[in-house]
């Protein structure tokens, strides 16, 4: 049997979240040796090392790192399980139907950048106002290399607002859909007489997949000479006269004044904005509900 316990679960992960064996111990309120014989019990039946393990402490191999995912994804829907059994229970004593119970308990949400400050809150908003339960909880991730969809993945996120297209789909293993299509504009410091003179100001997780082929093609375009941290870094710069920037709408969301956002014509580049989570929480009523508001304000 490679079956393996909530109880084991929770060690693989306090082991990986907490570096090492002495430090999950104290948080788990186990002994150390009980925790590298939970942890060996669970290499032999897996039949995988887990962990590296050093003076430094315990690392986990890529065996390791898959197992955590399962492992934190099925801790996940065990706490799921709870709450909507007690919805459940909650609406049927209430004489209410499936779905209309009371929903408490965290929503772990992982989104990039411009998502996070200009389409959750509004969609929280209105989550929260019809299910005050509810807490939600946002990390900000930078949508390069996994991105969000590798914090669902790796079962630190029930949903991600990810970045979807062809060369970024949904990974096989989740589930997902498109909420807006949004364009790039050219924006620049407003009134100045030959903005495409400019520097060019890009950031790492603008051109990385959805504007390069279009960005090739566009010979008035220089090789970006500034790299900034994000997308509020390269709007501060262009706003201060520093450059000119290709942006895509949600970053720019609020824009300041001195900044002057010009389309760029029926055939500027798009990139698809959407949301991903696994199949399994894809029917969780929370996770549902966030999906509801989320299509709801983008539609």
């Amino acid at each position: 049997m490679t079956d393996l316990a909530p109880r084991e679960l929770r060690v693989l992960v306090a082991v990986a979240d907490e570096g090492g064996f002495s430090a999950a111990a104290v948080a788990l309120g186990m002994t150390q040796s009980a925790v590298s014989h939970s942890v060996r019990g669970s290499e032999r039946r897996l039949g995988a090392v887990l962990f590296d393990r050093g003076r430094s402490g315990a690392s986990p191999t890529p065996a390791g790192e898959a197992a955590l995912g399962y492992a934190r994804r099925v801790l996940r829907l065990l706490e799921v399980m709870g709450s909507e059994v007690r919805a459940t229970a909650s609406a049927a004593g209430a004489g209410r139907g499936p779905g209309a119970g009371v929903l408490a308990g965290p929503l772990r949400i992982a989104a990039f950048r411009s998502a996070a400050l200009h389409l959750l809150p509004r969609a929280l908003g209105r989550l929260t106002e019809r299910h005050p339960g509810i807490v939600p909880e946002v990390r900000i991730v930078r949508e390069v290399g996994r991105g969000t969809a590798g914090e669902v993945l790796d079962g630190r996120a029930d949903l991600g607002i990810a970045t979807l297209g062809t060369t970024s789909p949904v990974p096989p293993e989740l589930v997902g859909g498109v909420l807006v299509e949004e364009g790039y504009a050219l924006v620049h410091p407003a009134g100045h007489p030959a903005p495409r003179s400019l520097p060019l100001i890009d950031w790492t997780e603008n051109c990385t997949s959805y504007t390069r082929e279009w960005w090739a093609g566009q010979e008035w375009l220089p090789p970006a000479t500034v790299q900034a941290e994000d997308d509020g870094a390269v709007l501060s710069m262009v706003s201060t006269g520093f450059g000119m920037a290709v942006m895509p709408e949600l970053s720019l969301v609020g824009a300041p004044p001195s900044v002057e956002i010009t389309d760029l014509g029926p055939e500027r580049p798009t990139r698809s904005v959407g949301y991903v989570t696994t199949p399994e929480l894809a029917s969780s009523l929370a996770v549902r509900a966030l999906i509801r508001e989320l299509r709801a304000i983008a539609g």
